[in-house]
């Protein structure tokens, strides 16, 4: 008798025949799996639908399938890349304006799939924490943006519960961008167009960079028009803030200085002008405060980093940034918020679990003339009564002594979902780590302040020395120490939850703290994982200074620590191209599958350090004679 269908089958059969006729690719193969949705090629993978399957679920799901099929049948890869722009704030929000095209035109073009696409959207707006207002100077841009667009290109409004964040940077947006927004649904079906108009659009917001090295935009002056750098502004750095977590601050703003003029041309995050870094390094003379040591200088063109003061800068545990019955609710709302996620997490842990337990289990050596009695070897005792009795040992497979660091991204840009979903892989990774033998830390990093703090102040009342450097309180935290066990510390964790703590990133100094700690740290084996989900952003600071600033320090770190360190360094990224920095990194469209990918990224690290177990040892005396059938063989050989 033949199994019963499960009641979702013919759901996933529907969707999967609808996939392949949106995307116009019968060959399209469509999977359900349950570490969140992805498209690689030819192959989409899709949430699991529910065992109690509502409609507002169904429709969030058909709503995911129908965005990747639109990809696939209306975005040209290749184009895309040629268009895009080359800083990670400029890509970031082309990357959301290509979005907005591909799922508008599925939108205007069928009823339902619009409907999909709205409840997919409201989903969205809903895990990322956009459904309530939040302060201006954490709106993030690229799910702002792509609100706006997808309003001009489909005529609907944003959903009810984002159009308040919209409404906070609309009139900014549109004063600077309007134009270009305009002429974006005459190009909806020409991505081409499109693509040259979204840069023109990102060069307006001030993320954008130099689009005439971009082959992309030749040959077209009049889309390109806008991409181009004006005159004069080509060879200065740009403030270049991450779009998820600050936005441009307008000149003259209470208690800011207005801009430096290097603010508004156009910057590539890698490449800066040498002559412009030079001429930092004159203007910064002896105005500026004595740095605080840093790793050796990368290049004689580049300014040394320098920190104003670190006076006011914490390394601060957890514990002490609240008092225990805050960090018990806090960490009983994390779990609450995270229970459908947990499971997943969990699996994928036991997984990695059983792969580092495999590179420790005992290896054995054969035909040992001592040890344990090979009991698989005794047949030939019995066929051949002249043949030794075999034994055999066990031997300890090398695992050296371990520590890892998980080094999580503070910023105001991972609030909501991103924050619970890194901070519950941390705790579950740390747990299962423990069990291994491996010591895990976690640590944290962010500022004290938005906009400066206590270090702009002190600047102001100085009298505003230029080129001061790093101009922010840092703070520092530790969530859980190296040698705490998991028990005691998994409560901390909940402080990311706190209202209030995530503000900026200054990934560069975080990067040197959290690798001085694996220094002094015993064991043999040390391993640095970073998880951010975008650039390093600070407005104080890089509203007096070069805009890369940042970006340039957070380069030198990561380049001596990839080449002069100890320690392992590898990264994830969320929604952001992290490889552009570190040499071992994976980025990740959607935070659902950071589970998967900080498992699957340390799981490799371990079986690097593997061999292959020893197979046998043969031992055999040599005063033991072959028996006459053994000897009769070997002389026919």
């Amino acid at each position: 008798m033949a199994k019963p269908e499960s009641p979702s089958e013919p759901f996933k059969r529907a969707l999967a025949h609808a996939a392949r006729s949106l995307a116009e690719q019968p060959d399209l193969e469509v999977v359900f799996g349950g570490e969140g949705p992805s498209l690689v090629g030819h192959r989409a993978v899709l949430p699991h639908p529910p065992k109690d399957l509502t409609g507002k679920e169904a429709a969030r799901i058909r709503g995911v399938a129908d965005q990747m099929a639109l990809r696939l049948a209306h975005h040209d890869a290749a184009a895309h890349q040629r268009l895009k722009p080359v800083n990670a704030a400029g890509s970031v929000l082309f990357e959301a304006l290509e979005q907005a095209r591909t799922d508008a035109i599925g939108a205007n073009a069928l009823g339902g799939v619009r409907a999909n696409l709205q409840v997919l959207l409201e989903h969205e707006l809903e895990r990322k924490g956009l459904t309530h207002a939040m302060d201006r100077t954490a709106v993030p841009w690229p799910d702002v943006l792509a609100l706006m667009v997808r309003e001009r290109l489909t005529g609907d409004a944003p959903p009810a519960g984002a159009q308040a964040v919209v409404d906070l940077v609309r009139g900014e947006v549109e004063g600077r961008a309007g134009s270009d927004l305009d002429r974006l649904l005459g190009a909806v079906d020409d991505q081409e167009a499109f693509g040259r108009i979204a840069r023109a659009i990102v060069s307006d917001l001030d993320m954008g960079d130099d689009a005439s090295d971009n082959p992309g935009d030749q040959g077209d002056d009049e889309d390109a028009e806008g991409t181009e750098p004006d005159e004069g502004e080509g060879d200065e750095g740009e403030d270049a803030p991450e779009p998820q977590d600050e936005q441009p601050q307008p000149s003259g703003e209470d208690g800011e200085p207005e801009r430096s003029p290097d603010r508004d041309g156009a910057v590539q995050m890698d490449e800066a002008p040498d002559s412009e870094l030079r001429d930092e390094a004159t203007e910064a003379g002896e105005e500026a405060r004595p740095a605080k040591p840093q790793l050796r200088d990368l290049g004689p063109e580049r300014p040394q980093y320098k920190v104003y003061t670190t006076a006011f800068d914490e390394v601060v545990g957890a514990e002490d940034l609240c008092d225990p019955e805050e960090l018990t609710r806090l960490r009983s709302y994390l779990d609450q918020q995270l229970s459908a996620l947990h499971s997943v997490v969990a699996r994928l842990a036991n997984r990695l679990q059983r792969r580092l337990l495999a590179q420790q289990n005992r290896a054995w050596s054969f035909d040992l003339e001592e040890g344990v009695l090979d009991t698989a070897r005794l047949v030939r005792v019995v066929t051949d009564p002249t043949s030794p009795l075999s034994f055999k040992q066990e031997e300890e497979a090398p695992f050296r002594d371990t520590v890892v660091t998980l080094l999580l991204d503070n910023s105001g840009s991972m609030r909501g979902r991103p924050i619970m979903v890194a901070a519950i892989c941390a705790d579950i990774l740390a747990r299962t780590l423990e069990r291994c033998g491996v010591k895990v830390e976690v640590l944290g990093f962010t500022t004290r302040a938005w906009k400066g703090g206590q270090s702009r102040d002190r600047w102001l009342k100085d009298g505003k020395p230029s080129q001061p450097g790093r101009l922010n309180d840092l703070r520092h935290i530790v969530y859980k120490a190296a040698d705490t066990p998991w028990r005691r510390a998994r409560k901390n964790l909940g402080l990311m939850m706190r209202e209030g703590l995530l503000k900026e990133n200054i990934d560069g100094e975080a990067l040197l703290w959290a690798h001085s700690r694996l220094l002094a740290r015993p064991e043999q084996r040390r391993i640095l994982m970073v998880i951010s989900d975008g650039a390093p952003v600070d407005d104080s600071t890089q509203s007096v200074n070069n805009g890369a600033y940042l970006d340039h320090h957070l380069r030198q770190v990561i380049a001596e620590i990839q080449t002069a360190s100890p320690v392992e360094l590898l990264a994830v990224g969320i929604g952001h191209d992290v490889t552009r920095w570190y040499r071992r990194a994976v980025t990740l469209v959607d935070v659902e599958q950071l589970a998967g990918a900080m498992t699957e990224q340390l799981a490799a690290l371990f079986e690097e350090e593997g061999r292959a177990p020893v197979r046998s040892k043969r031992r055999r005396p040599p005063s033991v004679p072959l028996s006459p059938a053994k000897a009769g063989v070997q002389a026919r050989a």
